[in-house]
Parts: C-alpha cells; sequence; structure tokens
C-alpha cells in the first residue's frame, strides 16, 4: 500500500508510523486518518513487535485534527469524521504490540488524542502537548476525556480540556503525560531503541500484559483482575514461557519466538 500523507516503514521487528503533512503541521484530514487506519493494519499483519508513531518535519508531531475540514461539517457528517478518529485511536490502543509515541514540536487536540491512545509516550525538549478544544467551541472528540484522567489524574485533565491548558515538555512529564524528555536530536534514536528493547520481549507475553492492562479500563477493578489471572495461566506451556524459566534456571539470555 501506498498513502500520500502516511509512511510506514518496517525494520527487523520495529514499525515506524510517521504522518508526512509538514506543511499543514502534520494535521489530520480524512485522507491521513483512513491512512493511518490501513498503515496500523498492515503493521499488525506483518507481525510487528513494537510500533513508533510520529509526525514529519522539525515543528510538528500532530498539530490537531484539520479544523478547515471541521468548520462547517453538518451533524451526520461530524459523526463520520468523529468515528473515523475514534476508529484510528482504537486502533492504537488495541495494536497487538507496544506502541510509542515520539513527540516531536507541538501534540494539539487530535494529536495529543493519538498519542494518548499509545502505550508510552516520549517527548522532545521542544513539544508542547494539549487539549485545545474548547477556545473552538467544542470539546475533545477522539478519547481525550477518557484516557487523559487516567494518565495525568482528574484535576490535571479537568484544567488540560477546561482551559485548554498547554504543557511543555518539563511539565508533561512532571504530570506523567510523557515517561521521558529528551534532546530533540536524540528523540529519533531513543525511541528507537526504545521500541527494540519492547520488540525483543516476548511477543506473546507482551501482548497479554497490554489486554489485560486494559481490560483494566473496561470495567471494575475485580473484572480486571479475573481476565489478568485467565491471560497469566494461558501463558504456560507456551515456547516463551517455557524459555523465559528455563533460561532464569539456567543463568543465560532468553531465546524468545
Amino acid at each position: 500500500m501506498s498513502w500520500e500523507t502516511v509512511r510506514l516503514e518496517i525494520d527487523d521487528d520495529v514499525a515506524t508510523l510517521s504522518i508526512d503533512r509538514p506543511d499543514a503541521m502534520n494535521a489530520l484530514n480524512v485522507e491521513t486518518l483512513e491512512g493511518m487506519t490501513d498503515a496500523l493494519a498492515e503493521a499488525a499483519e506483518e507481525d510487528a513487535r513494537a510500533l513508533v508513531l510520529t509526525g514529519s518535519g522539525d515543528d510538528a508531531f500532530i498539530a490537531g485534527a484539520d479544523i478547515a475540514h471541521m468548520q462547517d461539517l453538518p451533524t451526520e457528517e461530524a459523526h463520520e469524521w468523529i468515528d473515523l478518529g475514534h476508529e484510528v485511536a482504537d486502533a492504537l490502543e488495541s495494536f497487538p504490540a507496544p506502541t510509542v509515541a515520539a513527540i516531536n514540536g507541538y501534540a494539539f487536540g487530535g494529536g495529543c488524542e493519538m498519542a494518548l491512545a499509545c502505550d508510552l509516550r516520549v517527548a522532545a525538549e521542544s513539544a508542547v502537548i494539549g487539549n485545545t478544544e474548547i477556545d473552538l467551541g467544542i470539546i475533545p472528540g477522539w478519547g481525550a476525556t477518557q484516557r487523559l484522567p487516567r494518565i495525568v489524574g482528574d484535576e490535571t485533565a479537568r484544567r488540560m480540556i477546561f482551559l485548554g491548558e498547554r504543557l511543555d515538555a518539563e511539565s508533561a512529564v512532571e504530570a506523567g503525560l510523557v515517561g521521558e524528555v529528551v534532546p530533540d536530536e536524540e528523540l529519533e534514536a531513543v525511541t528507537t531503541e526504545l521500541a527494540e528493547r519492547l520488540a525483543a520481549k516476548p511477543a506473546v507475553a507482551i501482548r497479554a500484559a497490554k489486554e489485560s492492562i486494559n481490560q483494566g479500563y473496561e470495567g471494575s477493578q475485580t473484572s480486571g483482575l479475573d481476565y489478568e489471572k485467565r491471560a497469566f495461566t494461558g501463558l504456560f506451556g507456551t515456547h516463551d514461557q517455557r524459555e523465559g524459566v528455563a533460561a532464569f534456571l539456567e543463568d543465560r539470555e532468553p531465546a524468545f519466538e
């Protein structure tokens, strides 16, 4: 597959999905969202064991949704627009391997929401992150009202959403919105190394861990714990479980599938 505004590169077990609209600050339009959906499906089909999401150019990760497209949307088309963004965010959240957002530059509105849908987030020092929809007379529509409070806590999330507060990289790491901040010129190397570390882990166990964590957000703690128990016991007898235990007992590095 090929797309005008999305690039997918797979190097060994690591996929890199880049939004390629630098002249538009990588804003998400219909074409780009549809391309992201296709690219994520292709990366999954290629059995990528980790995926990095980033933006082209030096100015923006994803500056947000395409506001020009949103300006005159009637309600019915607004539903379709929101569903398309949710489809992409849900695909990131449920991707069968860990996902890492490499946040270079601005990540506003829908861009912030795509980062929130990733498992891990690394920010360049120049990054600025925020849910700024309130100043357009709307609210976040691609998941921030649900995902942001779970990551940064209720108070910080309400301030970001109600006031449109923007966090610089250091404030974002203090709030727990990103896991680490690195110099701009080191972002690609750091996120690639992180993705490679994730890809080297046992894929079946990593997927079970990701699904268990995500399941915990779907219902009560009791239902989440029940899911965790089933996922845990289901790993016994797999090659990676037997190899991991054997390598530990034999004091050697494991050879996971």
